[in-house]
């Protein structure tokens, strides 16, 4: 089957909004192709193998968002679309970049295969592994491994946003606990937080196709008996209360969203919130204030933070 590969020359700030657009225009999968991630993850001893240099090197500064369109679906409208949004990101106070947008054809092996060339078992956390599952990795005792084959739909877990999410998660998940993860993406951190000793686990996602893929992540890691996936908007679609919510978004939903947060966390919860840019530190940090969380800790990596608040 022929596809329509667009992609988009932006900034790792923009990279995710692009890839928002891509599928909201009928994207059957965005890959993120982003030298900061790999930059990060390679001074990171644990990860020294993860990219050679001189890959990093060729792919330049630039950020680049791909998307794949089946090539009947394709057209001259869709392609104008999806270059108007991209200029009114400047609009939302998101540097886009040079916003080049470049179209090619693919086949869908070559796009399969896109993938492997970049992608390798990563520790990105101090026991959580991830691992795609057409490479071999020797388990140490104290690893959580979490098996991610994005093929072609979903990033590979190791953008600064989910790194710093892993690394708290890590820190605060508790055997037995209940955990709502609000903008589950591909699933990772809710396969985390179950590998990680979480009893039960809500995923939530606005986006259908990241529902499905969730599931089936959950089905692959062997935790599907205690990750349920849900379709919806933010916390609409749960109940009870969680020991740990996370929230890997952006800071204006954050803002918005921090007071439901609060109403749904069992006392002494945990909301881990990221996907911040760190510009936007202090906006989020006096938010949670204002609705009585308790910092109890700010990571920071690239131009990103994530916060570990305790509820009342």
């Amino acid at each position: 089957m022929k596809y329509v590969e667009l992609q988009v020359i932006t900034t790792t700030e923009a990279s995710d909004a692009v890839s928002e657009i891509l599928y909201s225009e009928g994207a059957s999968g965005v890959l993120i192709e982003d030298p900061n991630d790999f930059n990060a993850l390679n001074k990171n001893e644990k990860s020294w193998d993860y990219i050679e240099d001189e890959l990093i090197e060729l792919m330049g500064k630039d950020a680049r968002v791909k998307g794949y369109f089946p090539f009947v679906e394709f057209n001259e409208t869709v392609l104008k679309s999806i270059a108007d949004r991209i200029e009114k990101l400047k609009g939302f106070g998101l540097n886009k970049g040079k916003g080049t947008v470049s179209t090619r054809e693919v086949s869908d092996e070559d796009w399969a295969n896109a993938w492997k060339k970049y992608y390798k078992p990563v520790k990105i956390g101090e026991r959580v592994v991830i691992k795609p599952t057409w490479e071999e990795h020797k388990v140490k005792a104290d690893e959580v491994v979490i098996e991610l084959d994005p093929g072609m739909a979903f990033g590979t877990g190791t953008h600064e946003t989910t790194i710093m999410c892993v690394k708290l998660l890590e820190k605060y998940i508790k055997s037995g606990s209940t955990v709502f993860d609000v903008g589950c993406g591909s699933g990772i951190l809710g396969i985390a937080a179950a590998k990680l000793g979480a009893e039960k686990v809500v995923c939530v996602d606005i986006d259908e196709v990241s529902c499905r893929v969730s599931r089936e992540n959950a089905e692959i890691n062997k935790v599907d008996e205690r990750v349920d996936v849900r379709c919806g908007n933010l916390l609409n679609v749960v109940s009870g209360k969680a020991d740990v919510i996370i929230a890997n978004i952006i800071a204006d939903i954050i803002i918005s969203f921090s007071e439901d947060a609060m109403s749904f966390l069992a006392k002494g919860g945990i909301f881990i919130s990221s996907g911040i840019i760190s510009d936007r530190r202090d906006e989020v940090l006096r938010k949670l204030r204002a609705e009585d969380f308790s910092i109890l800790e700010v990571l920071e990596m690239g131009e990103w933070c994530a916060i570990a608040a305790e509820g009342k």
